[in-house]
């Protein structure tokens, strides 16, 4: 999604810097060439700080956009040290309560929000549930943080979903497939989709594509052998185009426990499959309009899940408005975030 913004900022004539910790990662390659790129050379946050503050010393940046715990957090605290007149925009891109229970890494980031985000200039939701969630979470009043949704449908994404890709699977289309895209972890809860698939399977073929990298990886696999199913899924790791993928599949499904915005569902919708959610918090119910464009299922229900599954399957499928889709653009995300950055 930065890169995204960074596209849009560069057509529009900006002077973008990207201060990254460390320079490394697979998107570094989709980087405008515009962008010029400060390699902090901090493999730990915490050893970016005075780096940081010495940027925003030397550079004067008019504004800075920061995302994610705990660069947030650092950026927060190095404009003060540097007593800077940058403009400071924080954007919260998860349900910060969910984060900081079931992630670790992320334990203090609620208490760390509630302290830093009101010395922000600007507080941003990636989504209206963000915002309310965050607004518990820090105290911070709901007037005061911004709702910008994601700039996800760009010419890039529609471009690259007619790439053709060469697994058989979707080569022959002799069954149908259902595609999860997503972080393998406890949030995104693969293990539910597996088990619905599994039951989906007792009564047709159904072959399920995972993409995405993560801890659970090996109890997934183990998991798929359990039920017997172990043949019809297929872990294809990290994936630059999933778009193509999300294309040729039959049915998306978002099993998550919780989200921000969920941008694969978006993507998905763009590139016109049908798909199916949990009713996770936040971003989905919003971004299905309460079921209007895909079905929604509880979190964790794999019988909820695979009756959904095979209704697609079976072509109920729900039509989806390109008038809908305008707000998930790039234009639309641009639009709403230069007044933000720079104020008249």
């Amino acid at each position: 999604m930065m890169v995204n913004l960074m596209q849009g900022f560069v057509e529009l004539g900006l002077s973008v810097d990207l201060v990254l910790n460390k320079a490394d990662g697979p998107y570094l390659d989709l980087i405008p060439p515009q962008v010029r790129i400060i390699d902090l050379q901090s493999p730990r946050m915490i050893q970016g700080l005075p780096k940081l503050v010495s940027y925003l010393k030397r550079e004067k940046p008019v504004a800075m956009l920061t995302t994610l715990h705990y660069n947030i957090e650092i950026a927060i605290v190095a404009k003060l040290l540097a007593r800077a007149n940058t403009r400071l925009l924080v954007r919260e891109a998860n349900t910060l309560s969910n984060q900081s229970k079931y992630c670790k890494t992320d334990r203090w980031s609620g208490r760390l929000a509630k302290w830093l985000y009101p010395l922000a200039d600007e507080v941003l939701a990636v989504s209206h549930g963000v915002a309310e969630d965050l607004s518990k979470v820090t105290g911070i009043s709901t007037d005061r943080i911004k709702v910008v949704y994601n700039p996800v449908i760009t010419p890039s994404l529609l471009e690259n979903s007619n790439i053709a890709i060469d697994h058989p699977w979707l080569l022959y289309k002799d069954v149908p497939v259902v595609l999860g895209v997503g972080r393998l972890s406890e949030q995104k809860d693969f293990s539910t989709l597996i088990r619905a698939v599994s039951q989906v399977r007792q009564q047709r073929p159904v072959r399920l594509l995972i993409l995405g990298t993560g801890p659970d990886r090996e109890l997934l696999r183990m998991l798929a052998s359990d039920l017997g199913i172990k043949a019809d899924v297929e872990f294809l790791g990290f994936v630059k185009n999933p778009y193509a993928y999300m294309k040729q599949s039959d049915v998306f499904v978002l099993s998550s426990k919780w989200e921000g915005l969920p941008n694969v569902l978006i993507e998905t919708m763009a590139v016109g499959t049908p798909v199916i959610s949990t009713r996770c918090p936040s971003g989905a119910v919003e971004i299905l309009a309460d079921g209007k464009y895909g079905d929604l299922v509880e979190i964790g229900d794999a019988q909820e899940m695979a009756k959904a599954i095979l209704a697609v399957l079976d072509g109920e499928v729900k039509f989806v408005e390109a008038e809908w889709l305008q707000q998930f653009t790039l234009t639309s995300a641009i639009e709403k975030y230069l007044p933000i950055l720079l104020p008249a």
